[in-house]
């Protein structure tokens, strides 16, 4: 382990909760916001979810002032939408390279600080919660990270990149929210259904130092984010006949909770994020179509801030739009998400 240099020791995560407590009420909301979301799951609520935000949560002003407006939105919709912001503060990067979230760099401008950044994330989500009332997803990269957040998420996706980790799936085993397992970036979705079907199960494994045992989630799901192909290109797996293929995949298996997420951007729309839009409404005309889809088909994940676009890391930076992959605008989102109430 000559190459590996330890810089320091991290807070674990029970030091870190005593430090930045959950709130009484906080975790009323949390209780409240789950029980509605699992709902949607086990079939008993027909409302639809929407995991809508950044791509990547960069700036906590504008993350909140983002969720704030939702939170507005969520009210309008509240007889159809659940509205589940995205504060994904772990970037998976394909090559390494690039900014890799608020954990590693709470300020984008600075050099990374994975202290600060653990707390920076802890308290976003809190503040999300406390300031919104609405509990948030984010993005599991590292497994052993979770537990510093277990306390205040309400949902977590694992990424295309990380489904066919043994350890993605035994961790995900044991946590009691719904865990989207995404398609590998190939496509097979025999790797997500395998991913779904060890994550239901129960498990013992080494987490954190610790012999531990897990009841299995039955929350666990399928998320269709597209595929690239052998020659690079994005291909879509949103259409009609994916959505009927997954239906007939979840058929010939004894998961529970059969359900889907169709992430409209990523290689669904070739990073062609204004996209987004006319696929949302593919995807709900298919809903409406056949009564298998309908049934299968719980949510939408959608990447949005407050600015069309994305930007590079500057001195002089345009508040609230990505610096990661582009995302719908304000103005675009509040049509995108009254428009998709409408149609339900």
């Amino acid at each position: 382990m000559q190459n590996i240099e330890f810089i320091q020791k991290l807070t674990i995560p029970k030091e870190l909760k005593e430090r930045f407590p959950v709130s009484e009420e906080t975790g009323k909301i949390k209780e409240k916001r789950d029980a509605e979301i699992r709902k949607v799951f086990t079939g008993e609520s027909d409302k639809f979810l929407l995991i809508i935000g950044p791509c990547s949560a960069d700036n906590e002003e504008a993350v909140l002032d983002y969720i704030s407006r939702l939170r507005t939105m969520q009210d309008k919709t509240a007889d159809k939408l659940i509205i589940i912001p995205r504060i994904y503060t772990n970037k998976p990067r394909t090559t390494g390279d690039g900014y890799k979230g608020m954990l590693h760099q709470p300020d984008p401008s600075k050099a990374p600080d994975l202290i600060e950044g653990i707390i920076a994330i802890r308290q976003l989500h809190a503040k999300a919660i406390e300031q919104t009332g609405l509990t948030c997803a984010d993005e599991m990269l590292y497994p052993e990270n979770y537990r510093y957040l277990d306390d205040l998420l309400s949902y977590v996706a694992v990424g295309a990149r990380s489904v066919e980790n043994q350890q993605h799936r035994l961790v995900s085993s044991g946590i009691d929210i719904p865990v989207g397992m995404k398609n590998p970036t190939g496509g097979d979705i025999s790797v997500m259904m395998n991913s779904i079907t060890a994550a239901q199960h129960p498990h013992m494994f080494i987490y954190r130092g610790w012999e531990v045992r897990t009841k299995g989630n039955g929350l666990t799901h399928a998320i269709l984010r597209g595929y690239t192909d052998k020659h690079g290109r994005n291909l879509p797996n949103y259409h009609y006949e994916d959505l009927a293929r997954l239906c007939d995949a979840y058929a010939q298996t004894e998961l529970k909770n059969p359900a889907a997420v169709i992430d409209t951007n990523h290689a669904n729309s070739g990073k062609a994020y204004l996209e987004q839009v006319r696929i949302a409404g593919e995807v709900l005309h298919s809903r409406r179509h056949n009564s298998d889809i309908r049934s299968l088909v719980k949510g939408l994940m959608i990447e949005s801030y407050i600015e069309d676009g994305s930007q590079k890391i500057s001195d002089c930076m345009t508040y609230g739009k990505s610096i990661t992959d582009p995302c719908l605008g304000w103005e675009k989102t509040e049509r995108l998400i009254l428009d998709i109430a409408d149609q339900l």
